[in-house]
């Protein structure tokens, strides 16, 4: 099964390590670009761009997603059966949605539509209470 994997934060990576252990073919990692960070504002790469590259999975950082035909190009040569979102950053756009055969998977912190909020991870230990949220986008 051919799959891209958009996430960015530490809470990401598992479910991409998972995804490769498990044998799937994660054929492409996109994640928000590096950010200036720490003292000395150096650029740094997110916790899944560096999963990524230590899994030797390709990955792209496009700044936009929507409206970017180089971005969409790619997604549609790669022909992805699923895409699964962890806590990517950005909103999915309808044509992303629509690409894959079977659709995306997004998996958040917490509990939707419950517990929705620009923040999940402060919902993380009621989350753990209840277990974990998935979100599963048809077309």
């Amino acid at each position: 099964m051919n799959l891209v994997f958009a996430g960015t934060p530490r809470f990401a990576v598992p479910t991409l390590e998972k995804l490769a252990e498990a044998g799937f073919n994660v054929r492409l990692v996109v994640t928000q670009p590096d950010r200036p960070s720490g003292r000395g504002m150096e650029l740094t790469a997110s916790p899944v761009k560096q999963a990524a590259r230590k899994l030797d999975i390709r990955v792209l950082q496009p700044e936009k997603i929507k409206e970017n035909p180089e971005f969409r190009g790619e997604l549609s040569e790669i022909r992805p059966d699923a895409i699964i979102v962890v806590g990517y950053g950005r909103i999915i756009p309808q044509w992303m949605i629509e690409l894959p055969v079977l659709g995306n998977l997004n998996v958040h912190a917490s509990l939707l539509p419950k517990y929705r909020g620009a923040a999940p991870d402060p919902m993380g230990d009621c989350a753990r209470r209840i277990g974990h949220g998935r979100h599963h986008h048809a077309h």
